[in-house]
C-alpha cells in the first residue's frame, strides 16, 4: 500500500480492527451493488440511457426479465427513480438518485481496475508467446 492508501484505511478502518464489522459492511455493500447486471445498469443510466428500451439495448445479453427485476429491485434500494409521465402512451424514465451517485468513485475505481487487469493480462500472454512453450 502507498501513503495514501494507508491513509484512507486508517479513516475507514477501526482500530483495532473489526473483522466481523468489515465482513457486514463489504456484504452490504455486495448486495446493493452486487451482481452481474447492477452496475452495467447504472452504467447505462448515468451515460443518459433512460428508458427502459434504451437501457436494454445498451446491455449486451441482459433480458427483458432481469432488466425488469433488477429496475424494481434498485428503485426499492433508492439507487434510482422512476418517474412514470401520463403521455400516450405512457412514459417511464429512470434516473440516477444521489445516493446512486455517492458511490460513483467505487465504479470509477471498478473501471479502472479492470482496464489495468485486462491490460496485464493482454501483456503476460504476449510475454509468454513470444517466450514459446515451457519446459
Amino acid at each position: 500500500m502507498n501513503e495514501e492508501q494507508l491513509k484512507r484505511a486508517s479513516l475507514v478502518l477501526s482500530d483495532p480492527r473489526n473483522h466481523k464489522e468489515e465482513v457486514q459492511a463489504l456484504q452490504d455493500t455486495m448486495y446493493v451493488i452486487g451482481g452481474k447486471w447492477r452496475l452495467l445498469i447504472i452504467n447505462s443510466i448515468c451515460n443518459g440511457n433512460r428508458r427502459f428500451r434504451e437501457i436494454e439495448r445498451s446491455i449486451p445479453g441482459i433480458t427483458t426479465r432481469m432488466l425488469s427485476r433488477e429496475l424494481k429491485d434498485m428503485e426499492i434500494n433508492r439507487l434510482i427513480k422512476r418517474t412514470v409521465t401520463p403521455t400516450i402512451p405512457v412514459t417511464v424514465e429512470y434516473s440516477e438518485t444521489d445516493y446512486c451517485l455517492s458511490f460513483g468513485s467505487i465504479i470509477l475505481e471498478m473501471i479502472q481496475w479492470g482496464k489495468e487487469h485486462r491490460e496485464r493480462l493482454r501483456r503476460d500472454l504476449a510475454d509468454e508467446a513470444k517466450e514459446g512453450p515451457q519446459k
